[in-house]
């Protein structure tokens, strides 16, 4: 297939480290995802200032407008296991441009849209599912350059989201003033355009276990040797049947560090050549034939195509408790930037003083992102992040109810600051801690977090709705934060039993079954390797 040529393109090669870096490369990584964050989730935020525009010119109501936004949201976060799939078979630099490329040519397209059904398709749609090829990698690559700093490092980077909604929001509102809304919205589109460079800087890991000596070579499993002497005979398309060895590498190493292992032709380092020779295989002396070649491509590319997307972690307790903690919790974040002008307006403050809610929540926001970033990069919390991000998940709980009790300005005001503060240090940890041994590991993150993000977006389609239907029913803006401050606590509850199922506490059964196919699976593995071998062994002879 044509596309599968795609593959292992790489614009900038690949970084080789003995062991997860904890910087290096991963600090222009980090400056990459702060700009994707600014140009996806912080240019939805910001899409509001041209609600009045839209409105007036096309002559429709708030309700279709803002669809605009929640066909954005729904696309780009129904289409995560896509991206995933995306990512496990073309790279992340490839999928990442081509995710950049979308978003540029939707926002661009938006400015010559004659009607709202138009930017639908446009911005919702093209542009929605660029957002998707470009958040999801580029945060999932970021957590495999760091280990002991990533929740600081993600936190950190994260705020470019809050960022663009505190300043970048004014600044294209003054903007718009001038040129108006269509040259304004062609100008983001233009900016949006960084995000292709920011693909092509995010290289892939390679993590090669430092051999100092032979002695440590000795060491080595059977399962390296294999898949190092696999890579020596790489040629041209046949490099696709070394990615089978990868996460048998990585349940020999049994770190969180290994990731993106792949045969890099022409570039074995000296430990890979002593490997290479203590397996008792060189190099020159395989001589495999052409037709068993490629007959072996053929029938591993369709293995290969199978385990694009991992569907096994739905069989896990530990991810499905997690997931309905991420899709209850999603329930909970939508009430305040909605509704919380209309609410304080409706206890008798001022709209002017009003609208302060909005910056209040902003600039908060990024004080937890910071805070939650600090926390967890302590060593005293190490193990203990899920327990970290339970507590605020409470809280957050707390204080959407809170918003239904107080009636005037400052007690408004202090539940906006700790709404902000606490959505901060949920929304930009709840993805990364997929990487956490705890959920699911950093070798799995990428296939569950397309399936996580698949599982949230329908209650960030569902949740405004439903919210509007309770305040137009009850005629009461405090109904929307009563099914928020529900969500949320179900949240709670789903979150709470994530530790205890991976360890095995409950769904026993089901993880005794597992590891009894798991087990039958491996020896599968090894039962046709070794036939693999004395074919090869046949042939050299």
């Amino acid at each position: 297939m044509t596309l599968c040529r795609f593959k292992n393109l790489k614009f900038l090669g690949p970084n080789k480290y003995s062991e997860v870096p904890d910087g290096g490369w991963g600090w222009v990584v980090a400056v990459a995802f702060f700009l994707v964050e600014i140009f996806t989730y912080g240019t939805i935020k910001i899409f509001g200032i041209f609600l009045l525009d839209l409105k007036t010119e096309f002559k429709e109501s708030n309700s279709r407008i803002s669809w605009v936004v929640s066909i954005a949201v729904f696309v780009m976060t129904f289409n995560g296991p896509l991206a995933s799939v995306m990512t496990n078979r073309f790279g992340y630099q490839f999928v990442v441009m081509i995710g950049g490329l979308l978003i540029c040519c939707g926002t661009i397209a938006t400015s010559f849209a004659s009607s709202i059904n138009q930017i639908y398709i446009t911005y919702g749609f093209v542009a929605g599912l660029g957002y998707c090829l470009t958040f999801l990698p580029t945060v999932t690559i970021l957590s495999k350059y760091f280990n002991r700093r990533r929740s600081l490092v993600v936190a950190v980077a994260s705020i470019g989201e809050s960022l663009s909604l505190f300043a970048l929001a004014p600044a294209y509102s003054a903007v718009r003033d001038k040129i108006g809304w269509r040259h304004t919205m062609t100008l983001i589109g233009a900016l949006q355009s960084i995000v292709i460079v920011c693909g092509a800087l995010l290289r892939p890991v390679v993590i090669v276990p430092r051999e100092s000596d032979s002695t440590d070579a000795d060491k080595s499993s059977p399962k390296e040797l294999e898949a190092l002497q696999e890579c020596g005979h790489v040629e041209g398309s046949n490099q696709e049947s070394c990615l089978r060895k990868e996460n048998e590498i990585i349940d020999s190493y049994g770190t969180t560090g290994v990731s993106d292992l792949k045969c890099l032709k022409d570039e074995k380092s000296p430990e890979e050549n002593a490997l290479l020779q203590k397996g008792g295989v060189k190099e020159t002396e395989r001589t495999p034939t052409v037709t068993s070649q490629e007959n072996d491509n053929e029938k591993q590319g369709i293995k290969d195509c199978s385990k694009l997307l991992d569907f096994s972690i739905l069989r896990e307790c530990s991810f499905i408790l997690y997931s309905l903690f991420g899709l209850f919790a999603t329930l909970g974040f939508f009430a305040p930037p909605l509704y919380v002008i209309e609410l304080s307006v409706s206890h008798g403050v001022e709209r002017d003083r009003a609208a302060f809610m909005l910056s209040i929540i902003a600039v908060a926001e990024i004080l937890g992102r910071f805070f939650i970033g600090w926390i967890l990069s302590h060593r005293l919390f190490s193990g203990r992040k899920l327990l970290v991000l339970l507590v605020c998940v409470i809280i957050m709980t707390l204080d959407l109810v809170g918003f239904t009790l107080v009636k005037e300005f400052y007690g408004l005001a202090v539940c906006c600051a700790l709404y902000g503060f606490f959505m901060g240090t949920i929304s930009c940890t709840h993805i990364p801690l997929l990487a956490e041994d705890d959920v699911v590991g950093i070798e799995r993150m990428t296939s569950a977090g397309g399936v996580y993000v698949f599982i949230q977006s329908f209650a960030g389609l569902a949740g405004p709705p439903l919210g509007g239907v309770l305040v137009d029913v009850t005629k009461n803006y405090g109904a929307a934060f009563y099914s928020c401050a529900i969500g949320m606590g179900l949240s709670a509850l789903f979150l709470g039993l994530v530790r205890p199922a991976k360890k095995g506490m409950l769904c026993r059964r089901g993880c005794s079954k597992q590891s009894a196919l798991n087990q039958q699976n491996k020896d599968s593995c090894e039962e046709q390797n070794g036939e693999q071998r004395q074919a090869d062994a046949a042939a050299a002879h």
